[in-house]
């Protein structure tokens, strides 16, 4: 049998019905209609309510005359944002309150008493509207299908003696598996709860009738957990939330799209916080706007929404009480204090975010991933919200530049790089001696196998105040302060030292390093180069040199027959950040290469617009043309690399695989296989 939760997904549309007197009748009623209902009698929290219910039309029953202003007001906004429908119940003769009630932002209404057929007439009508707002069924559905794709709930069967669990109910409960033992659901509830929850479960077998129960998990006091109980084919289905005491708290500073809170709220939180121990991680979805081009805005308007409910699970469980809130666009801020402001952990609950983001978003017909960065910072006393948010900003541009695991942090020592330019180009004089310049390895993979192929040889600049700099800030700074040439070989001989030192297990490996237009300027480069790699040990027969366009592009003639000699010595030779220069087609055919890289702004464009993939695979059949192995660069998604594979790239790196990681690291991840 399918879960109901499946079931959903798959199809059944979602309701949220208030209705102060009447919502188990209602619920009913929807679900005779085919629809999967969640309940609330009270307006309180109604809102948090309805955008937790991940449903997209909302009934609000104001029979008897209820205050529109208590129960629907509050419902619009969110509604609204979201392209939602909002369907009013009335009275026979309260009709005239009809034109204020579409004004208040009803977009449907249905007059009592409720028929079958009139229920399931109204809620169809609404449902076509949040089609056309959403650009068809096709988007709707698929943005349905991420509403639901954490969705918490169970079933039981008739005749089971098993719970079957949604792997997130199972994750959230901390159970092993998805098939439980009724036993074991009810021993993680308090004794006082356990007669109460067996006895609706008999009531409801019994008398086949929609029943709600709620109760507190023992390590969570403050949250309930509610489940909306039906029956399904005969088996006994609930659908599950969580309450929070503090959910009602400051309704008006909401966000009303994801229901956290809004900039504003966060603003005033920090205001408050002047002076005290306080810690924020600013987070951002890395090319959201490419997903939003490709699958519509109610897709990446449920995408906000899914992402919004796994922070805050993320943070219930490792952060009770932290501020969660969205600041502008796919950007989200989480507010730390007392001992979870620390820096160590605000790192690790950054790794929760990034990883919890970084699972796939079903979609039905696609899985959506998505990278997260994130920049943190600690509150000096002299920050007030708007100078420590623009510290975490600062944080989040370098985690974005800098590659890695996508973290940065300034603690409360640790000025803005903004202004501090000129110190960097003096302190770069001191960092080789002080070894500060350091080698991560990022990892190559053939696109049809999870095997490292190969990896690319990065510098990392561990600065002693502001932290781990990647290689665009290192080498921008060596530009101006005229210190390249120094820290390039320090660079490429750090990296084959490493690399000679491999075990055999990683003696299939190659490796990559970078040459710069600097280097290839200098006279006696290439004797010099193929000294330093016979003195570490390194087989010239495993190197690949690599050399932007940009460092070939001022004499084509000479750089050919630089290449030419590369490679007549055994070493391998490829042309980096294909895509970024202006004359990349007019002299490709002059130059003796092995492999082209395809810069990362081009490789992802595959995923983006018909235009977009046309050229790329334009660039990836003219490389295959010339006899060249393509790799690309900076692939982040499935979908990325499912299209450059079919479009005849051999092989990728990037955060969808792995960052730049140490040498021992490496070791440990070939080890693993």
């Amino acid at each position: 049998m399918q879960a109901s939760g499946d079931q959903s997904g798959d199809g059944q549309r979602s309701l949220f019905i208030l209705s102060p007197g009447d919502r188990d009748g209602l619920c009913q009623a929807a679900q005779r209609a085919g629809w999967r209902a969640i309940g609330a009698r009270r307006a309180k929290d109604a809102p948090q309510r309805y955008l937790h219910s991940e449903a997209q039309v909302a009934l609000v029953d104001l029979r008897g005359g209820a205050s529109a202003g208590d129960l629907l007001s509050p419902l619009v906004p969110p509604m609204e944002a979201g392209g939602g429908a909002l369907l009013v119940l009335i009275d026979e003769e309260e009709q005239k309150r009809l034109p204020a009630l579409l004004a208040a932002g009803a977009t449907h209404y249905l007059v009592g008493p409720v028929s079958d057929i009139g229920l399931q007439a109204a809620l169809a009508s609404a449902h076509r509207l949040v089609e056309r707002l959403g650009g068809g069924a096709q988007h709707s559905r698929r943005a349905q299908r991420i509403r639901r794709g954490d969705a918490l709930y169970w079933d039981l069967p008739c005749g089971s003696g098993e719970l079957l669990l949604s792997e997130s109910l199972a994750r959230h409960l901390g159970v092993e598996g998805r098939r439980i033992a009724p036993a074991t659901l009810l021993r993680r509830l308090p004794r006082a709860g356990r007669r109460s929850v067996l006895a609706a479960l008999r009531t409801m077998r019994e008398s086949g009738r929609l029943a709600a129960l709620a109760h507190v998990l023992p390590d969570r006091p403050d949250q309930r957990m509610v489940h909306h109980l039906r029956i399904s084919d005969g088996a006994i289905a609930a659908d599950v939330e969580w309450l929070s005491d503090g959910q009602g708290q400051d309704a008006t500073s909401r966000d009303v799209l994801t229901g956290l809170r809004s900039r504003q709220a966060a603003l005033d939180w920090l205001d408050r916080r002047k002076g005290l121990a306080t810690t924020i991680l600013l987070l951002s979805i890395s090319q959201f706007d490419r997903m939003n081009a490709a699958y519509g805005q109610v897709v990446g308007d449920a995408l906000l929404g899914r992402i919004a409910r796994r922070i805050e699970r993320i943070v219930d469980d490792v952060a009770p009480g932290a501020m969660v809130a969205r600041i502008a666009g796919t950007e989200f801020l989480v507010g730390l204090t007392g001992e979870v402001a620390g820096a160590d952990r605000a790192t690790f609950i950054a790794r929760q975010l990034i990883g919890v983001i970084g699972r796939p978003f079903s979609a039905g017909d696609h899985l959506i991933r998505l990278t997260t960065r994130c920049g943190i910072a600690q509150a000096r006393a002299e920050d007030d919200a708007t100078l420590l948010l623009r510290r975490a900003g600062t944080a989040l541009s370098d985690a974005r530049q800098a590659g890695g695991e996508g973290i940065r942090i300034l603690s409360a020592e640790r000025h803005s790089r903004q202004v501090d330019a000129d110190r960097l180009e003096t302190d770069l004089r001191l960092a080789l001696d002080r070894g500060e310049i350091g080698i991560v390895f990022q990892p190559q993979y053939p696109v049809d196998s999870d095997r490292i192929s190969g990896v690319e040889a990065l510098a990392r600049w561990n600065h002693p105040h502001y932290g781990p700099l990647g290689a665009g800030i290192l080498f921008a700074t060596a530009e101006r302060s005229d210190y390249m040439l120094p820290l390039s070989a320090h660079i490429q001989a750090e990296a084959l030292r490493q690399a000679a030192a491999w075990p055999r297990a990683l003696s299939n490996l190659r490796l990559s390093i970078n040459l710069t237009a600097a280097d290839i300027a200098q006279p006696g480069f290439l004797p010099g180069l193929l000294g330093l790699v016979d003195a570490s040990g390194f087989p010239r027969g495993r190197l690949t040199v690599e050399i932007t366009e940009s460092g070939l592009i001022d004499d084509v003639a000479a750089a050919g027959a630089l290449l030419t000699a590369l490679r007549a010595e055994g070493l391998a030779v490829a042309i980096d950040d294909f895509g970024t220069g202006y004359s990349s087609l007019a002299y490709l055919k002059s130059l003796p290469l092995d492999y082209l890289k395809i810069d990362s702004g081009l490789a992802q464009d595959i995923a983006g617009t018909a235009r977009d993939r046309i050229i790329v695979r334009g660039v990836i059949h003219m490389a295959k043309s010339l006899g060249l192995k393509v790799i690309a660069e900076g692939i982040e998604t499935e979908e990325q690399l499912s299209l450059l594979a079919r479009e005849g790239c051999d092989y990728y790196q990037g955060f969808l695989r792995s960052a730049g990681v140490a040498s021992a690291d490496l070791i440990n991840l070939v080890l693993a296989g």
